[in-house]
C-alpha cells in the first residue's frame, strides 16, 4: 500500500465551499439540474480541475471530465464520477461528495509528485438527481446508450423548459460526443443514504451493485360528484380502489424483507376539490429488489393486485410504467480492490448493496465498475438535514485513492 493520503482538510473545506451554492436556510442545499445555481457549481468545479492540471472536456448532455494524463496517454483511463445537482431540498453530500473527492485524489497525486501509468478522469455527470428532468441519472444514461439524445433534449420541467435549451442557456452544452469510451476502472464514492454502516459502526461500505427498480404512475377513474348529497353506496370513488391499493403494495415488500421496498412518493386528485369526490387519482408507485426474479414477482403481485382493487369497487385502471432500473453487479475484482484497500488503511469494512440509484448503475454497462460507500448521520438523505463527518468523508476518500493507485500502477 502506497503510504501517500488526501487531505482531509482540503476535502472538507471544498465539500463546505461548495454547498454555499444554493445553500438553504437550514443547512441543505437547492442545485437543481441546469439552474443558475448548478451552472456556478459547474464553474466552480471545472476552475478547481484547471488548477489542478486537469484538461475540461464537457459532451453533449453536460457531463464534465477532468482529465489528468498518465504515463501512457493511450492507456484506457480510470474515471472516478458522481454529480453535482441536489434536489430541492436536498444536503450538502449526496452525489458533491463523490465529484469532489475525485477532484481530491487528482489534487493528492499533484501533491505527492505521483504520475499513474494511465489516465485518470473524474467526471460530474448532469441530471442525476431527475427531481427537474425526469428521468433521473439522464447524462450517463445518454452516454450508456439507455436514452437517445434527442430524447434528453426533448425532456421538460414543471414549468415548462426543455432540458436541451436550458443546457444551452448555462453555457454547458458541448460538443463532445455523449457516447461509450473505453475505461479500465469506474469508482463512485457516494454517502450511503441509509442507516446499515452507521447502526453496525462500520466505516467503509464496499458495495456490490444496486437493487432494480420500477416506477408506476397509477390512474384510477371514477365519477365525480359532489361530497354531502351523494350517499356512499353510489359513489364511484378512485379512493375504494386505492386504499387497498396502497396498503397491499407494502405488504408485497414486507413478504420480501429485508431488501423488498414499497414507496407511494406522489398522489394527484382531480379535480382537487375539498368537497367534491375525485374523478381521477393518479398514484406513484416505486417497488425495488436486489434479485431480478424477486422484483419481477413483486411487479406481478402488484399488477394483479391494482386489477384486482379496481374491478372490485368499478374503477378504470390504467398502469404506465415511467422508469425500470434492472439489477446491477459490480465488477467483482474492483469490489475486491476497494476492499483490500479498505483492510490495508485499518478500516472497518462490510459488504453492502446499495439501495438507491446512482450513474455507477450506467457506467457498469461499458466500463468495470464499483462503489464506496461512508456513514450519514441517522441514514438520512435528499433531506436538508442530511450530515456526515469529516473523517469518514476522508477515509472514503483514501480508500478511493488507493483504490486508484492500484489500478493506475497496474503494468501496461
Amino acid at each position: 500500500m502506497n503510504s501517500a493520503r488526501i487531505d482531509s482538510a482540503r476535502l472538507w473545506a471544498s465539500l463546505m465551499e461548495m454547498a454555499e451554492i444554493g445553500g438553504t436556510a437550514r443547512g441543505g442545499c437547492n442545485r437543481q439540474a441546469l439552474t443558475d445555481q448548478d451552472k456556478a457549481a459547474r464553474d466552480l468545479f471545472t476552475t478547481w480541475g484547471r488548477a489542478a492540471g486537469c484538461d475540461v472536456k464537457v459532451d453533449e448532455v453536460g457531463n464534465i471530465f477532468l482529465r489528468r494524463p498518465g504515463r501512457r496517454p493511450d492507456a484506457a483511463p480510470i474515471l472516478i464520477g458522481s454529480h453535482l445537482d441536489t434536489q430541492e431540498t436536498g444536503g450538502r453530500f449526496d452525489g458533491v461528495y463523490g465529484v469532489l473527492a475525485g477532484l481530491e485524489v487528482v489534487r493528492s497525486l499533484a501533491d505527492h509528485a505521483i504520475e499513474l501509468n494511465r489516465p485518470l478522469e473524474v467526471a460530474s455527470w448532469t441530471n442525476e438527481e431527475g427531481c427537474r428532468f425526469a428521468p433521473a441519472m439522464l447524462g450517463s444514461g445518454v452516454v450508456a446508450g439507455s436514452y437517445d439524445l434527442a430524447y434528453a433534449y426533448g425532456r421538460t420541467d414543471k414549468a415548462g423548459r426543455s432540458f436541451g435549451a436550458e443546457l444551452e442557456r448555462i453555457g454547458y452544452r458541448g460538443s463532445e460526443p455523449a457516447r461509450p469510451r473505453s475505461f479500465r476502472a469506474m469508482f463512485e464514492a457516494h454517502i450511503e443514504q441509509g442507516p446499515i454502516l452507521e447502526q453496525t459502526a462500520t466505516t467503509i461500505g464496499v458495495v456490490t451493485g444496486i437493487q432494480g427498480a420500477y416506477w408506476f404512475d397509477v390512474a384510477l377513474t371514477g365519477v365525480s360528484c359532489h361530497a354531502g348529497p351523494t350517499p356512499m353506496e353510489a359513489r364511484r370513488d378512485p379512493w375504494r380502489a386505492a386504499t387497498p391499493l396502497i396498503e397491499g403494495v407494502f405488504a408485497i415488500a414486507a413478504a420480501q424483507a429485508p431488501w423488498g421496498r414499497a414507496t407511494v412518493g406522489d398522489v394527484k386528485a382531480s379535480p382537487g376539490s375539498r368537497n367534491t369526490v375525485p374523478e381521477r387519482l393518479v398514484i406513484s408507485i416505486d417497488l425495488r429488489h436486489p434479485d431480478r426474479d424477486t422484483l419481477e414477482a413483486m411487479v406481478a403481485d402488484f399488477r394483479a393486485l391494482a386489477a384486482s382493487a379496481a374491478a372490485r369497487n368499478d374503477i378504470g385502471l390504467e398502469i404506465t410504467q415511467i422508469w425500470h432500473m434492472p439489477p446491477t453487479r459490480f465488477d467483482p475484482e474492483l469490489v475486491r480492490t476497494i476492499e483490500r484497500a479498505a483492510r490495508e488503511l485499518g478500516l472497518k469494512a462490510a459488504d453492502i448493496v446499495s439501495g438507491a440509484g446512482h450513474d455507477s448503475l450506467h457506467t457498469a454497462q461499458f466500463a468495470p465498475t464499483a462503489m464506496i460507500f461512508v456513514p450519514c448521520t441517522g441514514g438520512l438523505s435528499h433531506n436538508e438535514a442530511e450530515e456526515a463527518s469529516a473523517a469518514d468523508l476522508a477515509a472514503g476518500a483514501n480508500v478511493l485513492f488507493q483504490a486508484v493507485l492500484a489500478v493506475g500502477n497496474e503494468r501496461i
